[in-house]
């Protein structure tokens, strides 16, 4: 059957602009003063967010116009590269930060394969999935192969280490696998099996542990492992209704680490206020319902699936950072999609966008 174009989905490209443009502003805003005491340049940061944010959005665009049902010839070669590189980056090529090894080091620019892990495994499940759609219902000989994977690929990031991205992608594997069909009763297991594995990564690694005590009582822990919290939650809790205004912030004078990267949204909460951080989440909601409607009009299973798992992929993410942020769950290190900054986390979610927009010129509607 030969399939119709049509445009793509107008309102998706423009929650992605207008999250991508707030993310820029905020980037400069929470990094300033950190990169003129580093660098002697306020706008060090700012540049290198911006020019990914040149390259994402020709990325977005370039996927957007390639043939679609071509790309998941892909899928394979991309997943392979991807366990290739996680295994690599754990061994002294890779680059060590703060205690964890999740970057090449290039010179001109950082690459963080988990970054890429999360779009090629999305795209990898969609195409096996599509083809094992009849056997989904089988625990051995639909679900554990997809599981076999899932630890392969988890498990590699946790070598890194880096629970909150393993997390995500768990997260999303399990909502592909029950938008697939998978019996509840499976689903069940795997939940159960998941909470043991997390629950075992928190026990054996003294620091997890450490998050998870000071998560409870923040206030108790207040110098050490419990600052942080304190500190974001100082940041929402100052921006009050309209908040403090942009690039009045006081936390990012040093007093909340990692104020540009994970903690971005507590800036933003400090400067724009209650309003300014519900415009945020209700535009990764408006995301979310594009992006659900884009994979319910997609004209096969693949591209339903595909459509689904990167949705979720990315509003997922979204959702633990900013319950990191709030005080909701415990520390861990993962950026918030579209405002954070970082290169590769940017490109491969406009590129994730890109694979979104095409799908939806093929949609049922058009």
């Amino acid at each position: 059957m030969r399939l119709k174009k049509g445009p793509p989905d107008f309102v998706l490209f423009v929650t992605t602009l207008t999250l991508l443009g707030i993310g820029l502003v905020m980037v400069f805003s929470s990094s300033a003063v950190t990169a003129s005491v580093t660098y002697g340049d306020a706008y060090y940061f700012f540049r290198k967010q911006l020019i990914w944010a040149v390259i994402g959005l020709a990325a977005m665009l370039i996927v957007m116009k390639l043939n679609f049902f071509k790309l998941k010839d892909l899928a394979i070669p991309l997943v392979v590269f991807s366990v290739i590189c996680l295994i690599l980056v754990v061994t002294p090529l890779g680059m060590d930060v703060k205690g964890s090894s999740r970057w090449f080091n290039f010179g001109f620019m950082r690459f963080s394969p988990s970054e890429l892990a999360k779009v090629a495994i999305v795209m990898f499940f969609a195409r096996a999935l599509d083809i094992k759609l009849d056997k989904i219902s089988s625990f051995t000989k639909g679900v554990l192969p997809f599981l076999a994977i899932l630890a392969v690929i988890c498990g590699l990031i946790m070598l890194q280490p880096d629970l909150g991205t393993a997390f995500t992608i768990a997260g999303t594997m399990f909502f592909m696998l029950m938008i697939a069909g998978a019996k509840w009763i499976h689903l069940g297991l795997i939940t159960l099996s998941g909470i043991g594995a997390v629950a075992a990564a928190i026990i054996f690694e003294p620091y997890r542990m450490e998050r998870v005590t000071a998560f409870l009582n923040p206030w108790k822990y207040a110098s050490d492992e419990g600052f942080q919290t304190i500190q974001s939650l100082y940041a929402l809790g100052s921006g009050g209704l309209f908040g403090m205004g942009l690039g009045r912030s006081r936390q990012k004078f040093f007093y909340l680490p990692e104020q540009h990267t994970d903690f971005i949204f507590a800036i933003l909460g400090e400067e724009l206020g209650f309003i300014g951080a519900s415009l945020v989440v209700a535009l990764f909601l408006l995301f979310a319902w594009r992006g659900f409607k884009i994979a319910i009009n997609a004209p096969d299973n693949f591209s339903r699936l595909l459509a689904a798992g990167l949705t979720i992929m990315i509003t997922f993410q979204a959702a633990i950072n900013i319950g990191v942020v709030s005080g909701a769950l415990p520390v861990t290190g993962i950026t918030l999609p579209f405002i954070s900054y970082g290169g590769t986390s940017l490109l491969f979610t406009m590129i994730g966008v890109g694979l979104l927009l095409n799908i939806s010129r093929y949609s049922s509607q058009n």
